[in-house]
């Protein structure tokens, strides 16, 4: 029998935090009609990850089966691209294991993808589970960690703008992903020593470039999982800064052969006078306002994003 939906769950040192997401997932409703599937993606963990998997594993007395896949590369991108091979949906929901969806997050997100068979991926709300307080502001920045809250309607997204939902709690026609995709990413998320971002974004432009549309689906909410140090200033201005080292790698992947040296002028140019403007407005805030520091940081990221491309292009082609 063809399987609906796979429930796609990267994970590196998860042991913590699966048992969660997975009691989220077996109490999900309204999918009595749907053939669907859980499987976590071991991305090469140092912990007990595999263990605790096999002793769900072991007690599994359910009709949707749970599976185990191992990604050797570290990376978030290596992770899904893994999921997605190793998938039988139709449908991928990616959901970090650190996301705990709302009961009815599947049903909610295969009647989103009948309802609109052009979408080629899709993402909802994701709501901040803080543990611990945020600083003032802190709104102007929450989309570095992934919480997205849009309003109550559909619409679609601006990828042309790099306007997309993140890579956590997403959805994704597998068939659209496999024609449209490449096998290599260029980005790979977040590694020891090395935080350019992007990696999320990367997939859902090509998508875009095959002609797909990406949505925002509010009916699908899901709660992110934030421990205290992720609102600590040094981990606040890392992300923001890495988010920003992708912008140029990501603005040409739309870009046609031409128009990619105007890219990369106008990203380091425009970035270089939004540095400057903060600069100056800001020079005092920047040492005490946490949020207008990593609004810098991303800035500064950006500007020098095409430094990080050339660097990269010239080392695939040596």
């Amino acid at each position: 029998m063809p399987v609906d939906f796979t429930v796609a769950i990267p994970t590196y040192n998860g042991e913590q935090r699966l048992p969660a997401i997975l009691e989220r997932l077996r109490s999900q409703t309204g999918i009595d009609c749907l053939n669907w599937e859980i499987i976590i993606i071991d991305n090469n963990s140092k912990d007990a990850t595999a263990k605790v998997i096999q002793e769900y594993q072991a007690n599994w007395h359910h009709p949707y089966p749970l599976r185990y896949g191992f990604e050797a590369q570290q990376g978030a991108a290596f992770a899904r691209l893994r999921a997605v091979r190793e998938a039988q949906g139709a449908l991928i929901g990616f959901l970090d294991d650190d996301n705990l969806p709302n009961s009815d997050w599947i049903a909610a997100a295969y009647s989103f993808a009948q309802e609109h068979p052009k979408a080629g991926a899709f993402g909802g709300q994701i709501h901040g589970n803080l543990e611990g307080k945020p600083p003032e502001n802190f709104e102007r920045i929450q989309a570095f960690l992934a919480i997205r809250e849009h309003g109550s309607t559909p619409h679609k997204f601006e990828p042309e703008n790099i306007r997309l939902p993140p890579g956590a709690a997403l959805v994704v026609r597998k068939q659209a992903w496999c024609d449209s995709v490449p096998e290599r990413p260029r980005l790979s998320g977040k590694l020891p020593g090395i935080m350019v971002q992007g990696d999320d974004y990367e997939p859902l432009l090509y998508l875009h470039k095959a002609g797909w549309e990406i949505w925002y689906n509010p009916a699908m909410h899901t709660d992110h999982q934030i421990p205290h140090w992720r609102l600590e200033r040094d981990y606040l201005l890392s992300i923001s800064r890495g988010c920003g080292l992708a912008t140029c790698q990501l603005r040409v992947i739309n870009a046609k052969p031409w128009q990619v040296p105007i890219v990369i002028t106008r990203t380091f140019l425009g970035n270089l006078r939004r540095v400057i403007n903060y600069r100056i407005k800001y020079r005092q805030q920047l040492k005490t306002d946490v949020v207008t520091a990593c609004e810098m940081e991303f800035h500064f990221g950006s500007m020098l994003s095409p430094l990080v491309y050339l660097r990269r292009s010239f080392q695939r082609h040596k």
